[in-house]
């Protein structure tokens, strides 16, 4: 039996950010995966999986709606959380491009600070507001697609442009996001935060110090000493 400590958790994301992040995170990969076939031949061999190019455009277009709810899952459960999100997007101070400097670092293996960031880092802001717009890039232009009797054919014929510019992009920011917040060592602690809404206190603290340290002021976390922590987890 171990003898380790068990961690010192602290609630991070709400129940309906979860399921509304989960929701995102399965629409996407179904939404890109029944495309390929429709983009390139090299992926015909998934017309058979699908049952045909008429269920994988049927499929496409089901996950295409599931990929709006998110945001109405968020916003209808937790308006306290998508709007304290929201306003972090639009708000930006010298820590947010001190952080850049500092991530450039880390993510080369050199030696880097930390730097006080709120609930939401200027990383998780960038990250957000691509997805936004790629989100906004491929909705308006898929509807356009899905119904191009409504539109006329140069508009039509510019959805199909912008989708596959979204499609494109929106994968590449899905691969730098999925890296940074699974794969990338300094992160990986945090990873629990979208599965279960709790987050080591320790790595709360070390990353989102003044949104942590604003919560120990209200008495909602405790004030737990980082390196102690690290050293009973064995972090």
């Amino acid at each position: 039996m171990s003898n380790q400590a068990a961690p010192v958790e602290v609630r991070r994301f709400s129940k309906a950010f979860v399921i509304a992040h989960a929701v995102n995170g399965i629409s996407f990969f179904a939404l890109y995966i029944t495309a390929l076939p429709m983009y390139t031949d090299w992926f015909n061999f998934l017309y058979a999986v699908f049952g045909g190019p008429e269920n994988a455009r049927l499929l496409h277009r089901i996950f295409a709606v599931t990929f709006i709810l998110p945001t109405f899952i968020w916003l209808i459960f937790d308006p306290k959380g998508f709007f304290l999100w929201m306003k972090e997007l639009v708000t930006w101070k010298k820590r947010d491009l001190q952080f850049f400097t500092e991530f450039a670092k880390d993510l080369f293996g050199l030696r880097f600070k930390h730097i006080k960031q709120t609930f939401f880092n200027a990383g998780e802001k960038v990250n957000s507001i691509l997805q936004i717009v790629c989100a906004i890039m491929l909705i308006a232009s898929g509807f356009t697609m899905w119904f191009p009797e409504y539109f006329p054919k140069a508009v039509v014929q510019w959805g199909y442009f912008f989708h596959n510019v979204g499609f494109g992009l929106a994968f590449a920011v899905a691969l730098g996001h999925v890296y940074l917040a699974a794969i990338h060592k300094n992160s990986k602690p945090g990873v629990k935060g979208v599965i279960n809404g709790k987050v080591p206190a320790w790595w709360a603290k070390d990353h989102h110090t003044e949104w942590y340290e604003e919560e120990v002021k209200k008495g909602n976390f405790p004030d737990v000493d980082i390196e102690e922590e690290k050293k009973k987890q064995g972090a």
